[in-house]
């Protein structure tokens, strides 16, 4: 009798589970037909609608000369004065006569400096993203500050830039400075 259970369960489980795979085949392949899937493809959700014609489009896009070697400049002033900062508090650290509590100040100096690169990049990534060209900010202890080109300022732009420092950095809106890049 116990035998004849056990083959009777095997065959509920084989016929079951093959009712599933029949069943599973016939609903993934059809929706498999129907909409093929491309890999990479973006999606967008809260997308917006630009009426701008091409040539105005190219024309914001596209930041002149003097801007694109002011940000280079200005990125290359920022590399070099963070670079100092760092190379300072090592010094600290290097030295074999700095007591303990010099190294501590040192070590948390570092760790809010980096803090703030970390943040400083982050809102310009995000600065980026929604549409500028291209995006500097600065983190100090009186607000932060965001270059963008100057063509691409008006009050949604101000509105944007505002969300994207406020979402990643602690700091009151009438601390926030947005400065036009020169053309």
């Amino acid at each position: 009798m116990k035998f004849q259970k056990k083959h009777i369960i095997s065959a509920a489980l084989v016929l079951a589970l093959g009712t599933a795979v029949y069943v599973n085949w016939q609903f993934g392949a059809g929706a498999a037909q129907s909409k093929p899937k491309e890999l990479g493809k973006a999606s967008y959700v809260s997308a917006t609608v630009n009426n701008a014609t091409a040539d105005e489009s190219v024309k914001t896009s596209a930041m002149s000369k003097s801007q694109q070697d002011y940000f280079a400049a200005e990125r290359l002033k920022r590399q070099e004065t963070q670079d100092k900062a760092l190379d300072e508090a090592k010094k600290v650290f290097d030295l074999e006569n700095a007591s303990d509590e010099d190294k501590t100040e040192a070590q948390k100096s570092v760790e809010e400096m980096l803090k703030r690169f970390t943040v400083q990049d982050s809102i310009e990534s995000i600065v980026k993203a929604k549409g500028f060209s291209d995006c500097m900010c600065f983190i100090s202890d009186e607000g932060v500050t965001v270059i963008v080109p100057a063509e691409q300022l008006n009050d949604t732009a101000a509105l944007i830039i505002d969300d994207a420092v406020t979402s990643h950095y602690n700091v009151d809106y009438d601390k926030i400075s947005i400065v036009g890049a020169p053309s």
